[in-house]
Order: structure tokens, then C-alpha cells, then sequence
């Protein structure tokens, strides 16, 4: 069957009673450049104009009402853990979900007992205390996986990752799980196709990518509100959220124009702030750990010296004025070089294969409460090989490595370490371009396309339920 775009409607200004709704003016996803003479495209952001209460909004574009009803489809698969609860479904049943129904179901979870399910006006960030990124699980997903393949277009990557949110346990005991997406900006070439370029590129201040946003919506909710929807959604659930970006100057352009660290430093960091501005929490930095040792160095141009790095993340915060931000940078290791930048936490450090290595790494990095460097089940280059068993061991080593919980290194996952990929599928291969993904006609019907990215066998559904098993026994420990 293939989806459709949903039937939206008008109203939601004139009909609303229960909350009120921002009278600011929207601003473009593309701010305006001035010219700076050799020093071009240094922007200032304002702040996020959009709706403030956009996943509001969204349900009601999505339903024509603001009643939110109980989801008897999440009531009947929560799986429990303490007081903790997230629905117990498959990638396939999930994916196949609407917007309403999500949000729904999302609602149905956190609501109070007794209680009708409901979208609270105001939604912060979950409170796991300023430092929580130096402890957190860090999941990252690519929206490509789950977005709406329609013939050469690709959209709605967005609502395709608010499907598998309810899915996803919120957290890890007093440890915050926060979910990283590949993607927010454009790529390069092709944005919004199967034609779109590879998301180690980006093209910066030129709105965000249309991969993530709906057509449907076009007219009724601006891009910036999707984003904000999307992280309020996380956020209700009690997840943390962030986003991937390059660091390698010849991976990244401004509005189409090539890159450099003398002239776009400015632009870079509004880009970053921006990302805050739209609710996200974290920040993933691509080729972080050649800032310092080049060694193996596979990006591809000049990347910030380390004064220009703690410059970056400073302002970042200051900016933004938030000192709760997590700075995660890929394969950065215990070098007290990366605590004084200002990184919150590591990659791919201390063994997951072997759980005293884990707990060795855990009492070494004691003493440093801002950052640590932590092991890793799998990052972008998992081409699938891993076996069951083996990605089992590697999160109970991630969740279960220390004798201390207050010293739990961070942790960094793929999707697929919860929810399997096809053995056709790579995430490596669809990082680098979503032809990968429509090779044939099937890929260009929705719900087939969905069946056939994840792993649907017996043994992928045991797999995930033992997943879910070792975050329950961390999570009530």
C-alpha cells in the first residue's frame, strides 16, 4: 500500500482554546547573508521564531483537534522497567504508524495515572543535570533509514524517526540515552532524493535538509517547526537529542561555497547555535580526534587547530547560554587535550568485547566529572558483520562497565544495535548515498520499503527483546 500525504487542515489558530500561540513573525530556514568583504557569510542568529508549541501545532494540522485520546495499540505493548515504560514493537509496525498516532502513543507513555494522555504547554529537556553527557548513551540514527521513499524523492526522515521514538528506552537508570542524527542539514548534492550526496558533506545555511521535512506540510508548518516538533516529541519521552556535523573543511560549504576555517569559522558556529536554538541537546563532531593526532586521518581538508576548537565550543554555549550542552568528538581518547577544548565526551575507547577493559577505562577516567572518553557498540563504519552474540556482549559492556555507576563512561550505539538492518543493508553504505537503499521497485513503496531496511526475522525480534532486557536491568538496578 503505498502512503500518502496526510489531509491537512486549517484551524488550528482560530480553534485553539487551551494554550497560547507564539504572534512572532516566522523566520526563514535560510537567514540572510551580509557581505563582509573578504571575511563573507559571518551570520548572527536570534534565536528560534517559530510556533512555541509545535508538536501542538502539529497534532493539529495532523487531526483537526487538541484532545489528545489514550493509544490502546501502546497500552498493549509497553514493556515495563520500574516505573520506566516504551513500547515493545518492531521496526515494521512502527514505521507504518501516523503522526497522530505517534504523538499518541508518546503521550500514553508519559502521562500521570490516572491521568488523560495530553501535549504539556511547555516541554523541556529532560533534567539529568548539566553533566549528563559524560555518562549518557549516545544512539545514532540516520533519517534516510526510515524515510518515505516516493519514486526519486526522499522526505518526511523526521516523522520516519519520531515513529521508532516510543520504542527507544528513554534512559539508562540516572544515565540520559540521547539520540544523534546523522543528519540535519543538507547534503552537498542531490538533498531530498536518492540522488542525495553523502552526509559526510554538508552544505551549512542553506535551511534544512529536505530528506527530514514533510511536502505535506509545505504552507502550514515551516522546517524550523518540524525540527522543534521533532525534539519536544524526544524530549516528552525523556530522551536527549543531537545532531552529526564534519569537521573536515573540505566536507562542508556555505550556502554552496567552499569552505575554510579562516573565513566561515562564524558561520560554523551559527550553524551549531542554531542546531540549539531548534531544541537539540548535543552535538556529534566528525573527525574530532585528528584535531590532535592525524595519525589514520581519512577526511578530507584542513580541520581547527585545538585553540580554535575550544574557541568553537565555547561560544556555542555562551551563545546559547546553556552549560548543559554534551560535545561528543568520534575517537577522541582520554587526552586531557579534549577535556580542555571543552568535549564532553569520547568515541570508541577502552574495549567493548571485554567488559573488564570497560571497567578498567571507568575507574582510570575517575577523576574527570566533565569528560571522558567510552567504548562504543558500533559507530557509522558497521558493515553488519557483527554477530548477535557479539553486539549483545559489546552493550552490556557499555551499560554494565564500572563497579562505581556515578563513574559510567559514555557510550555510542547505532540504531541497528537495537533494531537490526537487513543483511543487505550497511550503515556505512547509507551514509554515503540513499541509492543504496532503491535499487528496486520495492523501495519506492513505503510500507515494503520500511519491511525491508530492518531485519524482520524471528531472531532480530529475540535479539532486540534482549536488548531491551540489559537497559531494564540497568535501568531498576
Amino acid at each position: 500500500m503505498k502512503v500518502t500525504a496526510l489531509s491537512f487542515k486549517q484551524g488550528y489558530y482560530k480553534k485553539q482554546n487551551n494554550h497560547k500561540v507564539s504572534n512572532k513573525t516566522q523566520t526563514s530556514t535560510a537567514p540572510v547573508f551580509k557581505d563582509f568583504g573578504d571575511r563573507h557569510l559571518l551570520l548572527s542568529f536570534k534565536g528560534y521564531y517559530g510556533d512555541q508549541q509545535p508538536l501542538k501545532k502539529l497534532f493539529w494540522i495532523s487531526t483537526n483537534r487538541n484532545d489528545v485520546y489514550e493509544d490502546n495499540w501502546t497500552n498493549e505493548r509497553i514493556y515495563r522497567a520500574g516505573m520506566t515504560k516504551w513500547v515493545n514493537a518492531s521496526p515494521a509496525e512502527l514505521l507504518t504508524r501516523t503522526p497522530e498516532q505517534v504523538i499518541q502513543s508518546v503521550c500514553t507513555l508519559t502521562k500521570p495515572n490516572s491521568q488523560y494522555p495530553g501535549i504539556p504547554s511547555y516541554i523541556p529537556s529532560p533534567d539529568y543535570g548539566d553533566k549528563w553527557g559524560r555518562h549518557a548513551n549516545y544512539i545514532e540514527i540516520n533519517p534516510r533509514l526510515c524515510a518515505k521513499y516516493d519514486g526519486d524523492r526522499v522526505s518526511e526522515g523526521l516523522f520516519g524517526v519520531m515513529k521508532l521514538i516510543p520504542a527507544i528506552p528513554p534512559h539508562c537508570g540516572k544515565g540520559a540515552n540521547c539520540i544523534i542524527l546523522s543528519q540535519l542539514y543538507p547534503a552537498i548534492e542531490g538533498d531530498g532524493s536518492v540522488f542525495d550526496g553523502s552526509l559526510y558533506c554538508t552544505n551549512l545555511h542553506s535551511g534544512i535538509s529536505n530528506t527530514l521535512t514533510s511536502p505535506g506540510l509545505f504552507g502550514k508548518m515551516g522546517a524550523d517547526e518540524q525540527v522543534k516538533a521533532f525534539n519536544d516529541l524526544a524530549h516528552l519521552h525523556g530522551l536527549k537529542t543531537g545532531i552529526r556535523l564534519p569537521l573536515s573543511a573540505g566536507q562542508l560549504k556555505v550556502q554552496g561555497r567552499e569552505f575554510n576555517w579562516y573565513d566561515h569559522e562564524k558561520a560554523y558556529i551559527d550553524a551549531c547555535v542554531w542546531a540549539v536554538d531548534l531544541g537539540f541537546d548535543a552535538i556529534f563532531f566528525d573527525s574530532a580526534k585528528h584535531i590532535i593526532d592525524y595519525d589514520g586521518y581519512m577526511g578530507h581538508g584542513e580541520l581547527p587547530n585545538e585553540k580554535q576548537m575550544a574557541y568553537i565550543l565555547y561560544k556555542i554555549r555562551n551563545q546559547t547560554g546553556r552549560n548543559d550542552l554534551s560535545f561528543i568528538g568520534e575517537k577522541c581518547n582520554n587526552d586531557y587535550r579534549y577535556k580542555e577544548m571543552g568535549f564532553t565526551a569520547g568515541t570508541d575507547w577502552g574495549r567493548a568485547d571485554d567488559i573488564s577493559s570497560v571497567k578498567y577505562e571507568s575507574e582510570r577516567q575517575a577523576y574527570n566529572r566533565e569528560y571522558a572518553g567510552g567504548p562504543q557498540v558500533s559507530d557509522d563504519n558497521d558493515y553488519g558483520g557483527l554477530r548477535f552474540e557479539d553486539r549483545l556482549n559489546r552493550i552490556n559492556s557499555c551499560l554494565w562497565g564500572y563497579d562505581n555507576r556515578y563513574n559510567k563512561l559514555p557510550t555510542f550505539m547505532q540504531i541497528n544495535d537495537i533494531f537490526p538492518l537487513s543483511p543487505y543493508l550497511n550503515t556505512h553504505e547509507i551514509m554515503m548515498h540513499p541509492k543504496k537503499m532503491s535499487g528496486s521497485d520495492a523501495w519506492t513503496d513505503c510500507e515494503r520499503h520500511w519491511a525491508g531496511v530492518f531485519n524482520t526475522s524471528h531472531e532480530a525480534r529475540e535479539y532486540t527483546n534482549s536488548v531491551y532486557h540489559i537497559f531494564e536491568n540497568a535501568i531498576i538496578k
